[in-house]
């Protein structure tokens, strides 16, 4: 059984419940069905996000591209994870009874902290028109997923934004200020028009803490507004277990944030139990990333068949 936790959005007034997160990012799901992959466990085929469900996940997470059909894009040939296929899986999440995660990458391709490349259709923009944009991105998509009934619960204003995003506008090599000026608008236009939701921002600094406050202190400096701390924890770039225990449990500590793992690939049940056991119940959950991949996530292999390793979260 999941533990509730209320949350208040005050910007929107109103006090919601929502569950500790035990989630999955599946945005490869639709690939993988569109290339003949049939999921099943023990045996009894059905759809993932069921499996996932029946199985103690009640989160998925999505990613969102700018045009991912684009010459830098992520899928120039059948456009996954653009705004068209986010509204098919979100109303499949709905169906099935699960909360929504929508991470926005505010790229046309990956965007972590090694890369956060200006969409192909923002490179000529100054400063303020990509401001504008980000804005305008944001609005669209969540204006769609409203009109369907599929509002996300949850919105990344950004993706792995240790480094910055949508540089050079948005790196912090030398200033937070023009990262922290784009993240306000992608923060205003989720307030708006997904004003239930929570928003998160989400670093790759799972287990450095030096970064990690230097991070969250500028985000105070210039008056960032969010809800959630997001981390991804990968051992081998973000240092050991212990070292992600010591930074969460002093990042709840100092900016009194919930903190969820959004990301990781390994030592689910560490994991779970560090995120379980933060201060003041500030631990709000933790996300495996590709779940249904069997190079990544694992759960399932390469024929669409849960493995042992599932059954982790029936624990």
């Amino acid at each position: 059984m999941v533990a509730m936790a209320t949350i208040a959005v005050v910007e929107a007034q109103v006090t919601i419940e929502r569950p500790y997160a035990v989630g999955a990012d599946i945005s490869w799901l639709q690939s993988q069905e569109d290339h003949g992959t049939e999921f099943s466990d023990g045996g009894v085929k059905g759809d993932a996000l069921e499996i996932l469900r029946d199985n103690g996940f009640n989160y998925i997470r999505l990613r969102i591209f700018v045009n991912p059909r684009s010459e830098l894009g992520y899928s120039q040939r059948d456009g996954y994870c653009d705004l068209e296929h986010t509204l098919e899986m979100a109303k499949r999440i709905k169906a099935a009874g699960m909360y929504f995660l929508l991470d926005f990458h505010y790229s046309d391709n990956w965007a972590d902290p090694q890369k956060q490349i200006m969409p192909q259709a923002w490179q000529t923009f100054s400063y303020e028109e990509v401001c504008s944009a980000v804005y305008e991105h944001t609005r669209e998509v969540l204006t769609a997923l409203e009109a369907q009934g599929t509002t996300p619960d949850m919105v990344q204003v950004g993706n792995e934004v240790s480094n910055g995003m949508l540089w050079p506008y948005g790196s912090v090599r030398h200033s937070f200020e023009g990262l922290c000026g784009l993240l306000k608008e992608g923060v205003r236009a989720t307030r708006e028009y997904a004003p239930t939701a929570e928003v998160m921002l989400h670093v790759a600094l799972g287990g450095q803490a030096e970064e990690s406050e230097r991070f969250f202190d500028a985000m105070a400096e210039y008056g960032v507004e969010y809800d959630l701390i997001g981390q991804s924890y990968y051992p081998e770039w973000h240092g050991t277990l212990e070292e992600l225990e010591a930074n969460a449990k002093a990042l709840v500590i100092k900016y009194k944030k919930p903190l969820i793992v959004v990301e990781y690939r390994d030592h689910y049940l560490d994991i779970e139990r560090i995120v379980s056991s933060l201060p003041d119940g500030l631990g709000r959950g933790t996300f495996i990333w590709e779940a249904t991949s069997p190079q990544w996530g694992k759960l399932f292999d390469k024929d669409g068949a849960a493995t042992p390793a599932l059954d982790d979260y029936n624990r």
